[in-house]
């Protein structure tokens, strides 16, 4: 398609130079007497009809029609949220033995999910001997319960108001 609009201008361009061709202004301009000159052609001599070419030119343009305003308010709200919370509880057994040790036992040691950490004493007598009074057995078990926090939600609300500076009926929208 581009490739024929290019053939025809070139075409319109040398019928120009031969003056065939004119455009509706140049046209306009000649006086009437030449415009229909077929009459006072002398005989064998070529005729020139002159072929006309209108062209458009079509542009568009911003026009204001109006202005807005937003407006945005934030609106705030309290709610209870329930969480789960995880937390360790121990528990604490004391089991008396009192036994007389000769050597330490380890100092922390564990049976399944419970650690036992060994009391020593020394106690006075003619000779000196280790006594394990008690064991402590400490168990940690999880506990899961529901927590409720108040929390402060927001929310945004937009209104847009349209402001209009003239009659539309008489300006129509032009949008480009």
């Amino acid at each position: 398609m581009q490739r024929i609009r290019t053939l025809i201008r070139s075409n319109i361009n040398f019928l120009r130079t031969e003056g065939v061709v004119m455009n509706r202004r140049e046209f306009d301009q000649q006086p009437d007497s030449e415009k229909h000159s077929e009459d006072r052609q002398p005989p064998g001599k070529a005729m020139v009809i002159p072929v006309i070419e209108e062209q458009l030119q079509v542009e568009t343009r911003i026009i204001e029609t109006g202005t807005v305003r937003i407006n945005k308010k934030v609106h705030e709200e309290e709610v209870s949220v329930d969480a789960p919370v995880v937390y360790d509880n121990l528990d604490i057994e004391r089991i008396p033995i009192n036994e007389y040790v000769d050597t330490a036992p380890p100092a922390v040691r564990y049976e399944g999910d419970t650690m036992i950490v060994p009391i020593l004493e020394e106690v006075v007598v003619v000779e000196k001997r280790l006594v394990l009074r008690e064991e402590l057995r400490i168990t940690k078990r999880q506990v899961h319960t529901n927590v409720s926090k108040p929390v402060t939600l927001r929310k945004e609300e937009v209104t847009i108001e349209r402001i209009d500076h003239r009659d539309d009926d008489q300006n129509p929208v032009h949008k480009p």
